[in-house]
C-alpha cells in the first residue's frame, strides 16, 4: 500500500447528495430573495462548510443576513429529500467494502455530523463507519479550503499527512488536502476536470481508486 489513511469527502464521493442539496439550497435562497441557480449553488458552495452561505450572502447583498433558524430549515429540507431520494454513490459500497480489509480509512466532510450520519444510515453506508471515522468542519471550525479538517482527520486516525491520501470531489476540497500537504485525487463526476487541476490526478469512477492505493 502506498498510504496508510484513505480520507473520503461524503457528498458527492460516497452519498449521491449534491444535485439533492444544491437544489434545495438554491431554490430556498431564491424564496429568501436571493436569485440562485443550481448552477452558482455548485460554484458557490458545493464543498464549502455551512458558515460560507451566510458569508456570501452578507458579502453581496450589503450585509444581508438570513433568517436565524436557516441552517435547521435547509437541513431539515435536506433531510426530508436524502430519505425519499438519495443513493449511494455507485461502486461506493464495493469501494469501501476492498479498503476496509486492507488500509485504515475515514470520511472527512464540510457538513455536519447529523447530515453525515443520516446520508449513511438512508444509503446503507453506515455499517462501513464507526463514530470515530467520521469527521466534520464542526469539529474543527474552519471548513475547506483550510486544511484544519484534514489535518484532525489525520491526527485522530495517527497518521502523519504525508501517508495520507484524499478521495474530493470539490476545488475547496482539493484545496484543502493540497495545504494539509496530502496527494488528493479528484472525482469528476459532477465537476469539470478543468476545477481539479490542482489535484494529484483525476478519477472518473470509484472503481480506479484500489489501483491508486
Amino acid at each position: 500500500m502506498r498510504y496508510d489513511l484513505v480520507i473520503f469527502d461524503n457528498d458527492g464521493v460516497l452519498v449521491d447528495s449534491e444535485p439533492l442539496s444544491n437544489r434545495l439550497l438554491a431554490d430556498y435562497l431564491t424564496e429568501l430573495g436571493y436569485p440562485t441557480t443550481i448552477e452558482d449553488s455548485y460554484r458557490d458552495f458545493m464543498g464549502a462548510a455551512a458558515h460560507t452561505v451566510h458569508d456570501v450572502i452578507a458579502e453581496r447583498h450589503g450585509g444581508a443576513l438570513l433568517p436565524s433558524g436557516f441552517d435547521e430549515d435547509f437541513h431539515a429540507r435536506v433531510f426530508a429529500a436524502f430519505r425519499e431520494q438519495l443513493t449511494p454513490v455507485a461502486g461506493a459500497a464495493e469501494l469501501l467494502s476492498h479498503v476496509q480489509a486492507r488500509v485504515p480509512y475515514c470520511v472527512a466532510s464540510s457538513a455536519h455530523h447529523e447530515w453525515i450520519r443520516t446520508a449513511h444510515e438512508v444509503t446503507g453506508l453506515r455499517p462501513y463507519f464507526t463514530d470515530g471515522q467520521l469527521f466534520s468542519a464542526q469539529d474543527v471550525g474552519r471548513g475547506k479550503p483550510a486544511p484544519d479538517l484534514f489535518l484532525h482527520a489525520a491526527a485522530k486516525m495517527g497518521v502523519a499527512p504525508e501517508r495520507c491520501v484524499v478521495i474530493e470531489d470539490s476545488p475547496l476540497g482539493v484545496a484543502a488536502a493540497r495545504a494539509a500537504g496530502m496527494d488528493v485525487y479528484g472525482y469528476a463526476a459532477l465537476t469539470p476536470r478543468e476545477r481539479l487541476a490542482d489535484a494529484t490526478g483525476i478519477i472518473d469512477d470509484l472503481g480506479q481508486v484500489p489501483a491508486l492505493l
